[in-house]
């Protein structure tokens, strides 16, 4: 475990006010980055979306979003504004029927799903064996880059790898999700996903009992509910178990650094994996506090710094830095 220079802004106290002035103040009233749009079909009939920013050279980092997240999401904005200023393509892979359109077979999305993002690298290696390829992944879209770096281990294709906020451990994470104010956070991802579920089957033979769409109660209802039985769980219980990513990043070989804060309130500070639990490729940074997915830091409300949209570059640049990488243009 390394230290860390992130200093919480003072005005933003807590773990609450950290993790939602990203999403209620952050780019607000500002246009959205203009981005090029990309469907790749996948080879069992679906098909992912992604969403570049960019020129048409140089290192590409590919962004996996959270929980119903998008390119839409405040820190998928930050990071591929910040990557265009720095002269890096960005492009931010929607998950399954995260891009405003439902995707074609009954299943969707999880945390533990590794098969899409080894098809889009892989596609992407295809087209430029030579271009160094880097990864950042937020919440789910950590955990998800973290289990499939641990499954492939050496074999992996990417240069480098960021997780933000990662719930290690999906059970407990959404055991958090039921105390405090944390329950709003349940609530509010808990009536996108209800919502998405019942449109989805709107116009489609539903494998799920038509009675239970639309009506669980909280995350971890909708995973025994609808994520298990879509994606050939036993239980929710079964999903957590075989999805959470702490068991696998003693297994990663590419460069990976992990950002976390102990005060997350969408999980537990124990959630995160002790020293010895990491592989030597990965870095642990863990602050006292940042909340979830917030990391802001500043001296006054009108001038705020978003230290992810500082650490994550500096990161990737510090392993493009090194000799086999030097003709790559870093910006």
């Amino acid at each position: 475990m390394s230290n860390s220079a992130f200093k919480p802004a003072w005005w933003l106290p807590g773990p609450h006010c950290q993790t939602l002035w990203a999403t209620l103040c952050k780019n607000k009233n500002k246009p959205l980055l203009k981005t090029k749009h990309e469907r790749i079909e996948l080879p069992d009939g679906d098909f992912i979306d992604l969403a570049w920013a960019g020129g048409n050279e140089g290192p590409i980092v590919l962004i996996l979003h959270g929980l119903e997240g998008s390119a839409k999401s405040s820190y998928a904005q930050g990071l591929l504004k910040i990557f265009t200023q720095h002269h890096w393509r960005s492009v931010v892979m929607h998950f399954r029927g995260c891009s405003d359109e439902p995707n074609r077979l009954s299943r969707t999305y999880h945390s533990g799903e590794t098969t899409d993002v080894a098809t889009i690298v892989n596609k992407l290696k295809e087209r430029e064996p030579n271009t160094p390829i880097m990864a950042v992944g937020f919440s789910l879209g950590g955990n998800v880059l973290l289990k499939w770096l641990g499954e492939t281990g050496d074999q992996n294709p990417l240069t480098a790898a960021v997780a933000v906020s990662t719930p290690f451990e999906l059970q407990k994470s959404v055991q958090r999700l039921q105390q405090g104010f944390s329950r709003v956070y349940d609530k509010y991802l808990l009536r996108c996903l209800n919502k998405k579920i019942v449109e989805k089957f709107k116009f489609k033979d539903s494998p799920i009992a038509i009675e239970l769409l639309g009506k669980a109660k909280s995350i971890r209802d909708f995973d025994d509910q609808v994520t298990a039985p879509l994606h050939g769980f036993l239980s929710a219980e079964d999903y957590y178990a075989r999805s959470s990513s702490r068991q696998y990043v003693k297994s990663i070989r590419v460069p990976t650094l992990l950002l976390q804060s102990k005060d997350d309130p969408f999980m537990y500070a124990h959630v995160i994996p002790e020293a010895h639990e990491l592989s030597s490729s990965v870095t642990l940074e863990a602050t006292e506090k940042g909340g979830h997915v917030g990391f802001i830091m500043g001296k006054f409300p009108w001038a705020p710094e978003y230290w992810l949209e500082q650490r994550i570059p500096e990161f990737l640049k510090s392993i493009m830095m090194k000799p086999r990488y030097v003709g790559c243009r870093l910006g």
